[in-house]
Protein backbone atom coordinates (compact mmCIF):
# COMPACT_ATOMS: atom_id res chain seq x y z
CA UNK A 1 0.00 0.00 0.00
CA UNK A 2 2.91 2.49 0.99
CA UNK A 3 4.49 1.66 -2.98
CA UNK A 4 1.63 1.89 -4.34
CA UNK A 5 0.72 5.78 -2.60
CA UNK A 6 4.70 6.57 -2.98
CA UNK A 7 4.19 5.81 -7.24
CA UNK A 8 0.68 7.90 -7.16
CA UNK A 9 2.00 10.43 -6.09
CA UNK A 10 5.02 10.66 -8.35
CA UNK A 11 2.60 10.36 -10.87
CA UNK A 12 0.92 13.65 -10.00
CA UNK A 13 0.60 16.49 -12.66
CA UNK A 14 1.32 19.78 -12.36
CA UNK A 15 -2.56 20.57 -14.54
CA UNK A 16 -3.94 18.90 -17.16
CA UNK A 17 -1.56 18.91 -20.05
CA UNK A 18 0.14 15.82 -18.58
CA UNK A 19 -2.65 13.69 -18.38
CA UNK A 20 -4.02 14.74 -22.01
CA UNK A 21 -0.98 14.47 -23.34
CA UNK A 22 -0.34 11.12 -21.66
CA UNK A 23 -3.98 9.75 -22.50
CA UNK A 24 -3.82 10.97 -26.42
CA UNK A 25 -0.40 9.82 -26.73
CA UNK A 26 -1.48 5.62 -25.50
CA UNK A 27 -4.82 6.17 -27.67
CA UNK A 28 -3.01 6.43 -30.96
CA UNK A 29 0.03 3.29 -29.61
CA UNK A 30 -3.11 0.95 -29.30
CA UNK A 31 -4.79 1.80 -32.13
CA UNK A 32 -1.29 1.49 -33.88
CA UNK A 33 -1.09 -1.99 -32.71
CA UNK A 34 -4.37 -3.05 -33.91
CA UNK A 35 -3.53 -1.25 -37.18
CA UNK A 36 -0.68 -2.86 -37.43
CA UNK A 37 -1.78 -6.35 -36.80
CA UNK A 38 -4.71 -5.37 -39.26
CA UNK A 39 -2.01 -4.36 -42.46
CA UNK A 40 0.67 -6.26 -41.63
CA UNK A 41 -0.85 -9.88 -41.45
CA UNK A 42 -1.56 -11.05 -45.00
CA UNK A 43 2.03 -10.01 -45.96
CA UNK A 44 3.65 -11.70 -42.97
CA UNK A 45 1.92 -14.76 -44.00
CA UNK A 46 2.80 -14.81 -47.31
CA UNK A 47 6.09 -14.17 -46.36
CA UNK A 48 5.96 -17.81 -44.48
CA UNK A 49 6.01 -15.74 -41.26
CA UNK A 50 3.27 -16.29 -38.68
CA UNK A 51 -0.18 -13.92 -39.33
CA UNK A 52 0.88 -12.10 -36.14
CA UNK A 53 4.45 -11.61 -36.17
CA UNK A 54 4.73 -7.94 -37.34
CA UNK A 55 2.25 -7.48 -34.60
CA UNK A 56 4.49 -9.20 -31.91
CA UNK A 57 7.20 -7.24 -32.65
CA UNK A 58 5.38 -4.02 -32.65
CA UNK A 59 3.85 -4.86 -29.25
CA UNK A 60 6.72 -5.92 -27.85
CA UNK A 61 8.64 -2.30 -28.57
CA UNK A 62 5.15 -0.71 -27.20
CA UNK A 63 5.63 -2.97 -24.01
CA UNK A 64 8.70 -2.08 -23.52
CA UNK A 65 8.56 1.70 -24.46
CA UNK A 66 5.51 2.32 -22.40
CA UNK A 67 6.97 1.62 -19.20
CA UNK A 68 10.24 3.27 -20.04
CA UNK A 69 8.42 6.97 -20.89
CA UNK A 70 6.70 6.76 -17.69
CA UNK A 71 9.99 6.70 -16.11
CA UNK A 72 11.66 9.59 -18.37
CA UNK A 73 8.47 11.48 -17.14
CA UNK A 74 9.61 10.88 -13.74
CA UNK A 75 13.18 12.07 -14.12
CA UNK A 76 13.83 15.70 -13.02
CA UNK A 77 14.14 18.61 -15.20
CA UNK A 78 18.37 19.26 -14.44
CA UNK A 79 18.80 15.90 -15.12
CA UNK A 80 18.53 16.33 -19.44
CA UNK A 81 20.83 18.96 -19.28
CA UNK A 82 23.20 17.00 -17.69
CA UNK A 83 22.57 14.19 -19.94
CA UNK A 84 22.29 16.13 -23.80
CA UNK A 85 25.28 16.25 -24.46
CA UNK A 86 26.23 12.57 -23.50
CA UNK A 87 22.95 11.73 -25.72
CA UNK A 88 24.24 13.35 -28.70
CA UNK A 89 27.81 11.94 -28.96
CA UNK A 90 26.11 8.40 -28.52
CA UNK A 91 23.69 8.93 -31.46
CA UNK A 92 26.43 10.58 -33.62
CA UNK A 93 28.32 7.28 -32.58
CA UNK A 94 24.95 4.70 -33.08
CA UNK A 95 24.92 6.71 -36.99
CA UNK A 96 28.15 6.23 -38.07
CA UNK A 97 28.09 2.14 -37.28
CA UNK A 98 25.62 2.14 -40.20
CA UNK A 99 28.60 2.38 -42.43
CA UNK A 100 30.03 -0.78 -40.57
CA UNK A 101 29.30 -4.43 -41.32
CA UNK A 102 26.63 -4.02 -38.72
CA UNK A 103 24.78 -1.27 -40.72
CA UNK A 104 22.44 -2.68 -43.76
CA UNK A 105 20.52 -1.29 -46.51
CA UNK A 106 16.72 -1.02 -47.19
CA UNK A 107 14.75 0.53 -49.39
CA UNK A 108 17.83 2.66 -51.08
CA UNK A 109 18.26 3.74 -47.11
CA UNK A 110 21.48 2.89 -45.73
CA UNK A 111 20.33 3.60 -42.33
CA UNK A 112 19.55 -0.04 -40.48
CA UNK A 113 21.48 -1.69 -37.82
CA UNK A 114 21.17 -5.18 -37.55
CA UNK A 115 22.32 -6.34 -34.14
CA UNK A 116 21.47 -10.22 -35.04
CA UNK A 117 18.52 -10.26 -32.38
CA UNK A 118 17.09 -7.43 -33.47
CA UNK A 119 17.18 -4.15 -35.89
CA UNK A 120 17.47 -0.76 -35.15
CA UNK A 121 17.25 2.74 -36.32
CA UNK A 122 19.94 5.05 -35.06
CA UNK A 123 18.56 8.03 -36.91
CA UNK A 124 15.66 7.75 -34.41
CA UNK A 125 17.79 7.82 -31.51
CA UNK A 126 19.69 11.43 -33.20
CA UNK A 127 16.19 12.71 -33.49
CA UNK A 128 15.61 13.20 -29.61
CA UNK A 129 19.09 13.48 -28.70
CA UNK A 130 19.34 16.68 -30.76
CA UNK A 131 16.37 18.05 -29.52
CA UNK A 132 17.99 17.66 -26.15
CA UNK A 133 21.43 19.33 -26.99
CA UNK A 134 19.78 22.27 -28.82
CA UNK A 135 17.73 22.68 -25.73
CA UNK A 136 20.57 22.85 -23.57
CA UNK A 137 23.12 24.83 -25.80
CA UNK A 138 20.41 27.66 -26.38
CA UNK A 139 19.06 27.98 -22.86
CA UNK A 140 22.82 28.48 -21.98
CA UNK A 141 23.09 31.34 -24.15
CA UNK A 142 19.87 33.05 -24.30
CA UNK A 143 20.65 36.19 -23.63
CA UNK A 144 23.17 36.09 -26.76
CA UNK A 145 20.80 34.75 -29.52
CA UNK A 146 21.27 37.49 -31.68
CA UNK A 147 24.52 37.08 -32.05
CA UNK A 148 25.03 34.35 -35.16
CA UNK A 149 28.67 33.56 -34.43
CA UNK A 150 28.27 32.34 -30.91
CA UNK A 151 24.74 30.98 -31.85
CA UNK A 152 23.45 30.23 -34.62
CA UNK A 153 26.74 28.89 -36.30
CA UNK A 154 27.83 26.64 -33.38
CA UNK A 155 23.88 24.99 -33.61
CA UNK A 156 23.60 24.68 -37.34
CA UNK A 157 27.43 23.02 -37.18
CA UNK A 158 27.20 20.64 -34.92
CA UNK A 159 23.14 19.69 -36.23
CA UNK A 160 24.99 19.35 -39.22
CA UNK A 161 26.87 16.48 -38.25
CA UNK A 162 24.16 13.90 -37.39
CA UNK A 163 22.36 15.78 -40.27
CA UNK A 164 25.07 14.53 -42.64
CA UNK A 165 25.22 11.04 -41.32
CA UNK A 166 21.61 10.66 -42.32
CA UNK A 167 21.65 12.11 -45.58
CA UNK A 168 24.79 10.17 -46.49
CA UNK A 169 22.78 6.84 -45.86
CA UNK A 170 20.08 8.02 -48.14
CA UNK A 171 17.51 9.15 -46.22
CA UNK A 172 15.95 12.68 -47.63
CA UNK A 173 12.85 11.89 -45.24
CA UNK A 174 14.35 11.52 -41.92
CA UNK A 175 17.04 14.67 -42.97
CA UNK A 176 14.35 17.01 -43.71
CA UNK A 177 12.26 16.10 -40.62
CA UNK A 178 15.97 16.52 -39.04
CA UNK A 179 16.39 19.95 -40.09
CA UNK A 180 12.45 21.25 -38.83
CA UNK A 181 13.81 19.77 -36.01
CA UNK A 182 16.88 22.36 -35.63
CA UNK A 183 14.93 25.24 -37.46
CA UNK A 184 12.18 24.50 -34.57
CA UNK A 185 13.90 24.82 -32.36
CA UNK A 186 16.44 28.19 -33.36
CA UNK A 187 12.32 29.50 -33.65
CA UNK A 188 11.06 29.13 -30.28
CA UNK A 189 14.64 29.57 -28.39
CA UNK A 190 13.97 33.21 -29.91
CA UNK A 191 16.78 33.11 -32.83
CA UNK A 192 16.21 36.70 -34.97
CA UNK A 193 13.53 36.06 -38.01
CA UNK A 194 15.80 37.44 -40.33
CA UNK A 195 18.67 34.74 -39.41
CA UNK A 196 16.38 32.04 -39.75
CA UNK A 197 15.10 33.49 -43.19
CA UNK A 198 18.76 32.97 -44.27
CA UNK A 199 19.18 29.35 -42.81
CA UNK A 200 15.95 28.60 -44.56
CA UNK A 201 17.19 30.01 -47.91
CA UNK A 202 19.86 28.04 -47.42
CA UNK A 203 18.57 24.90 -46.52
CA UNK A 204 15.31 24.68 -49.71
CA UNK A 205 18.17 25.00 -52.54
CA UNK A 206 20.77 22.38 -50.49
CA UNK A 207 17.59 19.70 -49.91
CA UNK A 208 16.45 19.91 -53.87
CA UNK A 209 20.13 19.73 -54.83
CA UNK A 210 20.35 16.81 -52.97
CA UNK A 211 17.30 15.26 -54.58
CA UNK A 212 19.14 14.97 -57.50
CA UNK A 213 21.79 12.74 -56.22
CA UNK A 214 19.62 9.47 -56.05
CA UNK A 215 17.46 8.24 -59.82
CA UNK A 216 15.10 6.77 -57.58
CA UNK A 217 14.19 10.14 -55.74
CA UNK A 218 13.88 11.88 -58.98
CA UNK A 219 11.80 9.24 -60.51
CA UNK A 220 9.76 9.73 -57.30
CA UNK A 221 9.59 13.66 -57.69
CA UNK A 222 8.72 13.74 -61.38
CA UNK A 223 5.93 11.35 -61.27
CA UNK A 224 4.49 13.76 -58.06
CA UNK A 225 4.78 16.66 -60.15
CA UNK A 226 3.28 14.83 -63.61
CA UNK A 227 0.38 13.65 -60.67
CA UNK A 228 1.45 10.59 -61.90
CA UNK A 229 -0.43 10.04 -65.24
CA UNK A 230 2.27 8.00 -66.35
CA UNK A 231 4.67 5.17 -65.28
CA UNK A 232 1.99 3.40 -63.40
CA UNK A 233 3.71 0.07 -62.92
CA UNK A 234 7.07 1.94 -61.45
CA UNK A 235 7.44 5.09 -59.36
CA UNK A 236 3.59 5.49 -59.36
CA UNK A 237 2.23 2.40 -57.97
CA UNK A 238 2.59 3.16 -54.52
CA UNK A 239 1.06 6.64 -54.14
CA UNK A 240 -1.85 5.59 -57.25
CA UNK A 241 -2.41 2.33 -54.92
CA UNK A 242 -2.38 4.51 -51.87
CA UNK A 243 -4.87 6.71 -53.20
CA UNK A 244 -7.08 3.91 -54.75
CA UNK A 245 -7.35 2.40 -51.02
CA UNK A 246 -8.69 6.02 -49.57
CA UNK A 247 -11.35 5.92 -52.22
CA UNK A 248 -12.72 2.41 -51.59
CA UNK A 249 -12.79 3.33 -48.17
CA UNK A 250 -15.49 6.12 -48.50
CA UNK A 251 -17.25 7.81 -45.68
CA UNK A 252 -17.63 4.59 -43.00
CA UNK A 253 -14.70 2.63 -44.71
CA UNK A 254 -15.06 -1.07 -45.62
CA UNK A 255 -14.13 -2.53 -42.31
CA UNK A 256 -11.51 -3.06 -39.81
CA UNK A 257 -9.69 -6.25 -41.63
CA UNK A 258 -11.07 -6.06 -44.75
CA UNK A 259 -8.55 -4.06 -46.68
CA UNK A 260 -8.03 -4.94 -50.26
CA UNK A 261 -4.58 -2.97 -50.70
CA UNK A 262 -3.01 -4.72 -47.84
CA UNK A 263 -2.94 -8.14 -50.08
CA UNK A 264 0.63 -7.19 -51.96
CA UNK A 265 -1.30 -4.23 -53.60
CA UNK A 266 0.26 -1.39 -51.23
CA UNK A 267 4.05 -1.61 -50.74
CA UNK A 268 4.86 -0.60 -46.82
CA UNK A 269 1.56 -0.75 -46.04
CA UNK A 270 1.87 -0.89 -42.55
CA UNK A 271 4.97 1.21 -42.44
CA UNK A 272 4.80 4.37 -44.51
CA UNK A 273 1.21 3.80 -46.09
CA UNK A 274 -0.80 2.65 -43.08
CA UNK A 275 -2.93 5.78 -43.22
CA UNK A 276 -3.92 4.76 -46.39
CA UNK A 277 -5.16 1.27 -44.86
CA UNK A 278 -6.86 3.49 -42.23
CA UNK A 279 -8.70 4.95 -44.49
CA UNK A 280 -9.90 2.59 -46.74
CA UNK A 281 -11.07 0.30 -43.79
CA UNK A 282 -12.05 2.84 -41.23
CA UNK A 283 -13.07 5.61 -43.92
CA UNK A 284 -13.26 8.98 -44.16
CA UNK A 285 -14.21 9.09 -40.76
CA UNK A 286 -11.40 6.73 -39.36
CA UNK A 287 -8.46 9.29 -41.08
CA UNK A 288 -9.97 12.56 -39.56
CA UNK A 289 -10.07 11.19 -35.73
CA UNK A 290 -6.17 10.16 -37.02
CA UNK A 291 -5.51 13.67 -37.49
CA UNK A 292 -7.85 15.24 -35.07
CA UNK A 293 -6.22 13.12 -32.99
CA UNK A 294 -2.63 15.08 -33.87
CA UNK A 295 -4.05 17.99 -33.87
CA UNK A 296 -4.71 17.35 -30.46
CA UNK A 297 -1.22 16.54 -29.60
CA UNK A 298 -0.05 19.64 -30.91
CA UNK A 299 -2.41 21.81 -28.75
CA UNK A 300 -1.38 20.11 -25.58
CA UNK A 301 2.59 20.60 -27.04
CA UNK A 302 1.85 24.64 -27.72
CA UNK A 303 0.01 24.43 -24.05
CA UNK A 304 3.29 22.80 -22.51
CA UNK A 305 5.67 25.38 -24.87
CA UNK A 306 3.76 28.16 -23.66
CA UNK A 307 3.81 27.27 -19.53
CA UNK A 308 7.36 26.92 -19.78
CA UNK A 309 9.65 29.97 -19.12
CA UNK A 310 10.99 32.00 -22.35
CA UNK A 311 14.10 30.50 -23.68
CA UNK A 312 14.35 27.84 -20.95
CA UNK A 313 15.64 24.38 -21.95
CA UNK A 314 11.70 22.96 -21.26
CA UNK A 315 10.23 25.55 -23.91
CA UNK A 316 13.16 24.69 -26.61
CA UNK A 317 13.43 21.04 -26.52
CA UNK A 318 9.47 20.35 -25.75
CA UNK A 319 8.87 22.75 -28.74
CA UNK A 320 11.46 20.55 -30.38
CA UNK A 321 9.95 16.84 -30.29
CA UNK A 322 6.29 18.86 -31.47
CA UNK A 323 7.71 20.21 -34.32
CA UNK A 324 9.17 16.09 -34.82
CA UNK A 325 5.90 14.42 -34.07
CA UNK A 326 3.62 16.97 -35.56
CA UNK A 327 5.47 17.75 -38.64
CA UNK A 328 6.55 14.00 -39.13
CA UNK A 329 3.03 13.15 -39.11
CA UNK A 330 1.94 16.05 -41.35
CA UNK A 331 4.39 14.81 -44.31
CA UNK A 332 3.66 11.12 -43.79
CA UNK A 333 -0.73 11.90 -44.73
CA UNK A 334 0.41 14.92 -47.17
CA UNK A 335 2.22 11.61 -48.89
CA UNK A 336 -0.60 9.13 -48.50
CA UNK A 337 -2.89 12.80 -50.09
CA UNK A 338 -0.50 13.27 -52.74
CA UNK A 339 0.46 17.13 -51.07
CA UNK A 340 4.38 15.63 -51.31
CA UNK A 341 6.31 13.37 -52.94
CA UNK A 342 7.35 9.72 -51.73
CA UNK A 343 9.77 10.34 -48.78
CA UNK A 344 9.99 7.15 -46.80
CA UNK A 345 8.53 8.84 -43.26
CA UNK A 346 6.38 6.39 -40.77
CA UNK A 347 3.40 7.47 -39.19
CA UNK A 348 4.78 8.65 -35.71
CA UNK A 349 3.57 5.92 -33.02
CA UNK A 350 1.14 4.26 -35.88
CA UNK A 351 3.47 2.72 -38.45
CA UNK A 352 4.89 -0.77 -37.90
CA UNK A 353 8.76 0.25 -36.65
CA UNK A 354 9.89 -0.85 -33.30
CA UNK A 355 12.62 1.54 -32.62
CA UNK A 356 10.81 4.59 -34.37
CA UNK A 357 8.07 3.84 -31.63
CA UNK A 358 10.06 3.51 -28.87
CA UNK A 359 12.35 6.81 -28.98
CA UNK A 360 8.80 8.69 -30.25
CA UNK A 361 7.50 7.43 -26.83
CA UNK A 362 10.76 8.36 -25.00
CA UNK A 363 10.45 11.81 -26.34
CA UNK A 364 7.21 12.28 -25.75
CA UNK A 365 8.96 11.35 -21.76
CA UNK A 366 10.95 14.18 -21.66
CA UNK A 367 7.82 16.42 -22.84
CA UNK A 368 6.16 15.18 -19.63
CA UNK A 369 9.10 15.42 -17.35
CA UNK A 370 9.04 18.90 -18.32
CA UNK A 371 5.15 19.19 -17.95
CA UNK A 372 5.09 18.05 -14.30
CA UNK A 373 8.05 19.68 -13.07
CA UNK A 374 7.53 23.43 -13.08
CA UNK A 375 10.62 24.34 -10.79
CA UNK A 376 13.35 26.19 -12.18
CA UNK A 377 16.75 24.74 -12.09
CA UNK A 378 20.27 26.38 -12.61
CA UNK A 379 20.36 26.98 -16.51
CA UNK A 380 17.00 24.58 -17.03
CA UNK A 381 13.55 26.14 -16.17
CA UNK A 382 10.39 23.84 -17.09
Amino acid sequence: MAARVRLGRAFVSEGSNYFLLLGTTLFLVVFGLVMVLSSSSVESFAAGRDFFADFMKQGGAALLAVPAMLVFSLVPGRWWQRLAVPALVGAIGLQLLVFTDLGYEYGGNRNWLDLGFTNVQPSEFAKLALALWLGKFLADRRDRLADWKQVLVPALVVSAVPMALVLRGGDLGTGIIIACIVLGSLFFAGVPLRQLGVVVGIAIPAALLFSTTSSSRVDRIQSWLSGCADDYANSCWQITHGTWALAAGGVFGVGLGNSKAKWSWLPEADNDFIFAVIGEELGLIGAVTVIVLFVLVAVVFTRIVGGAAPGSMARITVSAIMVWIVTQAMVNIGVILGVFPVLGVPLPLISNGGTALIVSLLAIGVALSFARNAAPEAGVRS
